[in-house]
């Protein structure tokens, strides 16, 4: 029985979110990480340094409403002020630095936008799917499909980052799911780049890109890292 009892813990952790790796994918010079950096990843390493995020320290994370309204208990750990429905959807309410500083801690950095928008529009790995060194329109090709948008997949909310389908250079949610920091700066002010599930997909092109404050957190700005090897 005992044996049994450990046979069955082991095969579903083998076949659960603890399992989870995500990939570096290289884009020419540089690598980026396939999926949104998730719950669980942020999660271990906030445990392991022992880290408050500023959402968790101040009460809660922000979510629009009459303006930018503040959800007291929403934090990366409980994004909508509950349990997630899975540790695979993306690490939201964390801020620029905070991005910053767990990329670094696993030798990564945040990607420049140039860097981030090649990864996104053009197709630099080989694909039965979309044409070699063709830049297209959106994240997902030339027609907006296939992303965590309004009026496409009609989730209304970010979603686990393994069920989402690839995209351009089998990138998963580089369009819609979560808004994601970039390096690029303005003052106070970082770039966000992809829009999240709370945008149309013309959000998503290029020409989509926002300046937020670095240090602002909310429901629908997470992050992916960056790696020079």
């Amino acid at each position: 029985m005992k044996i049994f009892f450990y046979f069955f813990f082991f095969s579903i952790l083998s076949t659960s979110s603890y399992s989870f790796v995500n990939p570096k994918v290289k884009i020419e010079n540089f690598f980026i990480n396939k999926y949104e950096v998730t719950i669980q990843e942020f999660q271990d390493y906030a445990d392991k340094n022992n880290i408050k995020t500023l959402a968790e320290k101040t009460g809660g994370g922000y979510e629009w409403g009459a303006g930018w309204e503040q959800r007291i208990g929403w934090t990366y750990r409980t994004p909508y002020g509950a349990k997630p429905k899975s540790l695979l959807e993306p690490a939201v309410h964390i801020n620029r630095f905070e991005a910053e500083k767990y990329c670094k801690s696993i030798n990564g950095r945040l990607p420049s936008f140039d860097e981030w928008k090649l990864a996104a529009y053009k197709q630099v790995l080989p694909s039965k799917v979309f044409q070699l060194n063709k830049i297209h329109k959106y994240p997902s090709g030339d027609k907006a499909e296939k992303m965590n948008s309004q009026g496409l997949l009609g989730y209304n909310r970010h979603m686990d980052v393994t069920k989402l389908p690839e995209g351009i250079n089998g990138l998963v949610a580089m369009g819609g799911n979560v808004w994601e920091w970039i390096h690029d700066s303005k003052g106070g002010d970082s770039l966000t780049a992809g829009a999240s599930w709370w945008y149309g997909a013309s959000k998503t092109k290029e020409s989509g890109a926002q300046y937020k404050p670095s240090d602002f957190y909310a429901i629908y700005v997470g992050f992916r890292c960056a790696f020079d090897n």
